[in-house]
């Protein structure tokens, strides 16, 4: 049984999702960002059951139709960015084909539900995406903005700062000061003991 769950946004809320699931004697076969699926049918009391359980961590079972396809929406887009270097085609055209309807109406519902539009929330994603691999991964701005699917740097960089407040450079400098605080804050303590 399929399962869609409002507010999947990271790969912890898949892990609670699975415990969840599993505290409830259930098999899931799949968990992926905005949707579950068991081997079981739910029940009304257990898929309340399980609707209690994770909505102590933000996380919302969603049955409407509307909602659903929302939460659809949002997981393809989050499956747009994170394989943006993979696929040959735009947001719209990647939509149409996965939900298999026109993008103007899953633009309009979209829009209508978060109050904002999937352009937007897919450079949202992208920005949270390149903040990542600013902070973790050993790749310069023009690879980072080539794996996000910008056709330059200057597109990219200006989008960051759109949406951050600063530029690449800085906002890495950022990570480079709190790194270089903490280290001192070491420092200090090695000198006192």
């Amino acid at each position: 049984m399929k399962i869609f769950i409002r507010n999947m946004a990271c790969e912890s809320c898949k892990v609670v999702v699975k415990e969840a699931l599993e505290e409830l004697n259930l098999h899931p076969e799949k968990v992926e960002l905005g949707m579950a699926e068991t081997k079981e049918d739910l029940d009304a009391k257990t898929k309340e059951k399980l609707n209690q359980m994770i909505q102590k961590v933000g996380l919302e079972i969603v049955e409407s139709k509307g909602g659903i396809l929302i939460e659809k929406i949002k997981h393809y887009c989050q499956e747009y960015v994170n394989n943006a270097e993979k696929i040959n085609s735009n947001i719209s055209e990647y939509l149409q084909k996965k939900l298999d309807k026109d993008y103007n109406y899953l633009s309009n519902a979209f829009s209508e539900v978060t109050s904002t539009t999937i352009i937007m929330y897919v450079n949202l994603l992208k920005m949270e995406k390149a903040k990542e691999m600013i902070l973790f991964e050993e790749h310069n701005f023009t690879e980072i903005a080539t794996k996000l699917n910008f056709s330059n740097l200057s597109t990219f960089s200006a989008l960051f700062k759109k949406i951050t407040g600063f530029t690449p450079s800085y906002f890495k400098k950022l990570k480079e000061k709190r790194r270089k605080a903490i280290q001192n804050l070491t420092k200090d303590l090695k000198h006192k003991n």
